[in-house]
């Protein structure tokens, strides 16, 4: 299903630089205001990161990005939507490279703190 595809996204905290991973369900979209919030403290702002922030804080491309192994250990929150799965698939470092796993095993390898870091969905 769409929402077992772990995605990975890369986000650049403010003054700091420091990267912000985002692991979310592919059928989700990430509420960046909702990230910002449980990241950045006094009035730090969380804006995107392009190909270059990515690729030099991750080691990875942008479509490939792994959520684990990278050059620079992120600040990192899972989607807690995503634990409504049994297995997921994540990026494997290449855009044609993937592999499954539990979500809790997700969790537990990356340090991640589950949170809810997606749009509203209507049911």
């Amino acid at each position: 299903q769409l929402g077992q595809i772990a995605k990975s996204i890369i986000f650049k905290r403010k003054p700091d630089a420091a990267a912000v991973l985002v692991i979310t369900s592919g059928d989700r979209r990430v509420d960046e205001k909702k990230v910002q919030a449980l990241v950045c403290a006094n009035g730090q702002k969380l804006g995107r990161a392009d190909a270059d922030f990515v690729k030099a804080s991750t080691g990875f491309s942008i479509g490939g990005v792994s959520p684990v192994g990278h050059a620079v250990p992120p600040v990192t929150l899972i989607d807690r939507d995503l634990l409504r799965f049994d297995e997921i698939w994540a990026a494997a470092g290449h855009p044609h490279g993937v592999f499954k796993l539990h979500p809790a095993h997700l969790a537990h390898l990356t340090g991640a703190h589950v949170a809810d870091v997606t749009e509203q969905t209507n049911p």
